[in-house]
């Protein structure tokens, strides 16, 4: 099985990590690189594990059972998981963390909705929870790396050239080769730290190529749905899910730019900034919602795509972090500012004790809470914050 995966037609890790793969008998562990692989039941983890199994690392299998509404996904989950483990022939272990991921992810999801904001929680969980169970994970097992099936990809760059002491590295995130699926932009809070132990064995592949190597490799889960947006949703509808866990939401008027009564809203928080569905109210639409008074609890909404209301020249930003080194200010470069989003050129400064992004065209619907991701050259990941207005 092993030798299977070394006849892929790419070298899937180029620089990454550090030493050359151990070459010796699978048997054997005292001379190899221990990963530990975050396993999610899913053909990317899975395939993920494969491909370092093949190319001689110790791995080591970690299922984290998160919080959701189907606990009958939960479980299909790890059963395929436990059976990909099998036949890769790799130790798995199970780690319950429903209720850190229900009380700090769920609710977190929550509170941004209730204060009138659309939040990502695939960005906080990754920051928060994923990465720092499995690197905690990590150093308890005495692990060399961590792997997930992300798709991104990662260098390494000497930062000492002149040094003949000891060689000093910058590690740069850079955008999967698969521009459809790469996930770079849910990615872009990790740090050096957790960057120089990191492995994304997938970056490199298209997500076509992945599916005909869990084929090969006969795992049981090469012809799975994709997962959903919002993994713990059982049904990936949000606004059923808001209105099932907030209390007390308040009925209010949905006003157009003119100031004339529309309809009624069900409650701001099941609304967000160029929405076009759901919004329920009659006359010629289709209606976007522009913005939310809190204040008045009025939903303002148009029927007109090119609504100057709509579209933003400048955005501030909060909780701004840098992958590698901050650029020199105002620096050019790219922005996207939600997931799938096509990527525009902006200029970013400084901005009190932040940062302003200005766009060099206005773009449409930007969503307090979502995040705005900087890319710069070569597909590098720079950086990003969190859209605050």
């Amino acid at each position: 099985m092993e030798k299977k995966a070394l006849k892929s037609k790419k070298k899937v890790i180029i620089d990454m990590p550090p030493y050359k793969p151990f070459q010796g008998s699978m048997g054997q562990t005292g001379s190899r690189k221990v990963v530990l692989v975050g396993m999610s039941g899913g053909v990317d983890s899975s395939v993920t594990a494969a491909i370092l199994k093949g190319q001689g690392y110790d791995v080591r299998g970690v299922f984290l059972l998160f919080w959701s509404e189907s606990d009958k996904k939960n479980k299909e989950s790890l059963k395929d998981a436990k059976e990909v483990a099998r036949i890769l022939r790799m130790p798995l272990s199970v780690i319950d963390a429903r209720k850190k991921f229900q009380k700090e992810v769920v609710n977190y999801f929550l509170e941004e909705y209730k204060k009138g904001k659309t939040p990502n929680p695939c960005v906080f969980c990754n920051e928060n929870m994923k990465f720092k169970i499995l690197f905690e994970e990590m150093e308890k097992m005495k692990s060399d790396f961590v792997a997930t099936g992300h798709y991104a990809r990662l260098r390494r760059k000497i930062k000492n050239q002149k040094s003949k002491i000891k060689k000093k590295f910058i590690y740069k995130l850079l955008q999967a080769r698969d521009k459809e699926k790469d996930q770079s932009y849910f990615l872009y809070r990790l740090n050096q730290k957790r960057l120089s132990k990191l492995i994304f064995p997938l970056g490199e592949y298209e997500k076509s190529e992945v599916k005909q190597t869990a084929r090969k490799f006969k795992l049981p889960v090469f012809g799975r749905r994709e997962s959903q947006n919002v993994c713990f949703l059982l049904d990936d509808d949000t606004g059923r899910f808001l209105k099932d866990n907030l209390k007390h939401l308040k009925t209010g008027n949905i006003k157009d730019s003119r100031g004339i009564i529309l309809g009624k809203h069900q409650g701001l928080p099941l609304y967000t900034v160029g929405q076009r569905k759901g919004i329920n109210v009659g006359g010629a639409g289709p209606y976007y919602v522009v913005s939310k008074d809190r204040r008045k609890n009025v939903l303002r909404v148009t029927n007109d795509p090119m609504d100057k209301n709509l579209y933003s020249q400048k955005i501030k930003l909060e909780k701004v972090v840098w992958i590698a080194e901050k650029p020199s200010f105002p620096a050019r470069v790219l922005v996207k500012a939600r997931y799938q989003q096509e990527s525009v050129y902006a200029i970013i400064s400084r901005y009190k004790r932040s940062y302003l992004i200005s766009f060099e065209n206005p773009q449409k619907a930007m969503a307090p809470g979502q995040s705005a991701v900087f890319y710069g050259a070569k597909e590098e990941v720079l950086g990003g914050g969190i859209i605050k207005s």
